[in-house]
């Protein structure tokens, strides 16, 4: 959450908090980590309430809907049967995108100028100069 702040920053913001609650301050903060407290205990009773009345061990990561029917309502078979139609599908899929990699792999390779040390429409002599090197602006600066 606080990853793109530096310590000036941090430092920054916890001096304008002391300025807005001035001798306040810990008892905001020991407010806000109980109310942190409370929330997670409540999301625990819950979730025990609920497994208890499903009679499951439920996680809180299992309450998202697709988890919770993929767990708890179908069973391998079941989970099986609804993902054959749509398997044979990705694997064509699967098969047309890699040969369109392959494809734009030889173009790729055939159009780099560099590899094959010739332009397109160039013939190959050995008299041709070479191409002068690209100056860059900080070699010019």
């Amino acid at each position: 959450m606080l990853d793109n702040l530096n310590w000036w920053e941090i430092g920054a913001l916890l001096l304008l908090a002391l300025l807005i609650f001035g001798d306040k301050l810990p008892t905001v903060i020991n407010d806000g980590l109980r109310l942190v407290r409370n929330l997670r205990n409540m999301a625990r009773n819950a979730t025990g309430d609920l497994s208890r009345e499903l009679g499951t061990d439920i996680q809180l990561e299992d309450l998202h809907p697709k988890a919770f029917i993929r767990k708890h309502l179908l069973s391998e078979e079941d989970e099986a049967a609804i993902r054959k139609p749509l398997q044979g599908v990705y694997d064509n899929l699967r098969a047309d995108v890699s040969s369109v990699h392959d494809d734009l792999k030889d173009v790729a390779s055939a159009a780099d100028l560099r590899s094959n040390g010739t332009g397109p429409g160039t013939a190959t002599s050995s008299s041709s100069p070479a191409p002068a090197p690209r100056v860059s602006y900080d070699d010019a600066t």
